[in-house]
């Protein structure tokens, strides 16, 4: 394999990369893999075609950061080749035992397409966080119970629990939709299946990216193809939540709640880092079965901000996690204007009765997030270049996404801009997506009707 050449070293290159989220530099990128805080930095590992804009046969891409914010890219971690992996190296995650890091992740291997495919789980280690070791299949098509395809079974999540280590995969039934499967080892290479971890189907076609936080009681999914459901997510593809409680012994996990984790546009395959002392996830900000227009700037697909995750009233909460300082504060009456294309936007109201902000202003186009009927409204279908996908409901047609406001007495919303996304955070429910303004678009218009509102903004820390 030719040696990778890296364009973009740190986040502080100034060209048409987004300022502070993580891309692959170059290339496509989807799902985070591996997320773990180890030796003073986080890790972040994602799917990563190199030579291409779309998706590829997938490596795994690493960057480290000391803040959440500013990203070191390091060499990839691992390329297709292998035994079980000779097509790809699909999801999985990241853990330290034995004084080593070790990644469990998806091999992949094509054989012509369809059933013929084979999907299993493989081990590589790393003595240092940088160079890793293939081990190759340690879950194998063998190991599937039966009824089960060879074809869909991927993207293993792997913990400890009381010195044992658990597994969780994705999985699809023979003629039916997915599960989720438990698997149990005491040394990371043989397994043994315990269980079928929920004991009920995907809404849609297939689970993916399972990630279970224990501290949280939360396990967190992505689910392929659900149907259209305009008060929750009417995306192609969606991320879910459930909160209960994990049987060590059984491997079966009992719900008590579930949701959905963002209501915009562009949100996939969320992971919390492992080992970490508070709750963090990262998801992939694009989506599936759409036009990515950052492709003639030669990379497609990025990350969310890491956002930190906490339960409250059984209920999924999140605010983002972005190292920035405070550049211009004001009191906000009725109208202000401002201008910008990166940095962090903070509106604190009392007594809110209406609001309107709309971001990338330029000429007549924008995107706007406006309270409507008990919801933010969020309207990329005037931010610039068309994205167009497989959903053909009328509000993605419209290039609408709706988030319920939470209607407390006072009203905080957090605002994440960087050059091609807005993340919108409210009441602890996140609404994210991309949007592709005409270069130099940084108007900001803030309406709004309120006993009180402070409206501040921040820009990024190097």
């Amino acid at each position: 394999m030719t040696e990778l050449i890296y364009e973009k070293k740190s986040v502080n290159d100034t060209d048409n990369l987004p300022a502070f989220h993580v891309t692959g530099g170059k290339g496509w990128i989807n799902d985070p893999n591996g997320l773990i805080y180890y030796k003073g930095e986080y890790h972040v590992f994602f799917q990563y075609h190199p030579y291409g804009i779309v998706w590829g046969p997938m490596h795994w891409g690493h960057v480290v950061s000391k803040d959440l914010t500013n990203w070191k890219y390091l060499p990839v971690a691992l390329t297709p080749g292998g035994a079980g992996d000779k097509d790809g190296c699909f999801s999985g995650t990241a853990i330290t035992a034995f004084g080593k890091l070790f990644l469990m992740y998806t091999g992949f291997e094509e054989n012509g397409g369809g059933e013929a495919v084979r999907q299993v789980q493989c081990l590589a280690e790393s003595d240092d966080g940088v160079n890793f070791k293939k081990h190759g299949v340690v879950i194998g098509s063998n190991d599937l119970p039966e009824g089960f395809m060879f074809c869909d079974f991927r993207d293993p999540h792997l913990f400890c629990h009381d010195g044992r280590f658990y597994c969780i995969v994705a999985a699809k039934r023979a003629g039916g939709k997915g599960r989720l499967l438990t698997y149990r080892s005491d040394d990371l290479f043989n397994w043994t299946f315990l269980s079928d971890t929920l004991g009920f189907d995907s809404n849609g076609t297939m689970f993916e990216c399972p990630n279970y936080i224990e501290k949280l009681g939360l396990l967190a999914v992505s689910d392929q193809l659900p149907p259209p459901d305009p008060e929750g997510c009417l995306n192609v593809h969606s991320s879910r939540y459930f909160l209960g409680k994990m049987d060590y012994e059984t491997g079966k996990f009992s719900v008590s709640g579930e949701g959905i984790l963002d209501y915009g546009f562009d949100f996939y395959a969320p992971q919390a880092f492992a080992e970490c002392p508070e709750n963090v996830v990262i998801g992939w900000l694009n989506m599936w079965d759409r036009n990515v227009p950052s492709a003639k700037y030669g990379f497609a697909g990025m990350l969310t901000v890491p956002r930190k995750i906490s339960v409250e009233n059984g209920k999924v909460c999140q605010t983002p996690i972005v190292n920035s300082k405070a550049v211009f504060s004001a009191s906000v009456s009725d109208k202000l204007t401002d201008n910008a294309i990166i940095g962090v936007i903070e509106i604190e109201t009392a007594g809110l009765e209406a609001l309107e902000l709309k971001l990338r202003v330029g000429g007549k186009n924008f995107t706007s997030v406006k309270l409507v009927n008990g919801f933010w409204t969020f309207d990329r279908s005037r931010s610039g270049e068309k994205i167009v996908g497989a959903e053909k409901d009328e509000m993605s047609l419209a290039g609408i996404r709706k988030m319920p406001w939470s209607k407390t007495g006072d009203t905080k919303i957090t605002i994440v801009l960087d050059k091609y996304s807005v993340e919108f955070f409210e009441g602890g429910n996140a609404m994210s997506s991309t949007i592709y303004p005409a270069e130099g678009a940084d108007g900001i218009e803030l309406t709004v009707k309120a006993d009180k509102c402070v409206y501040t903004r921040y820009e990024i820390s190097k």
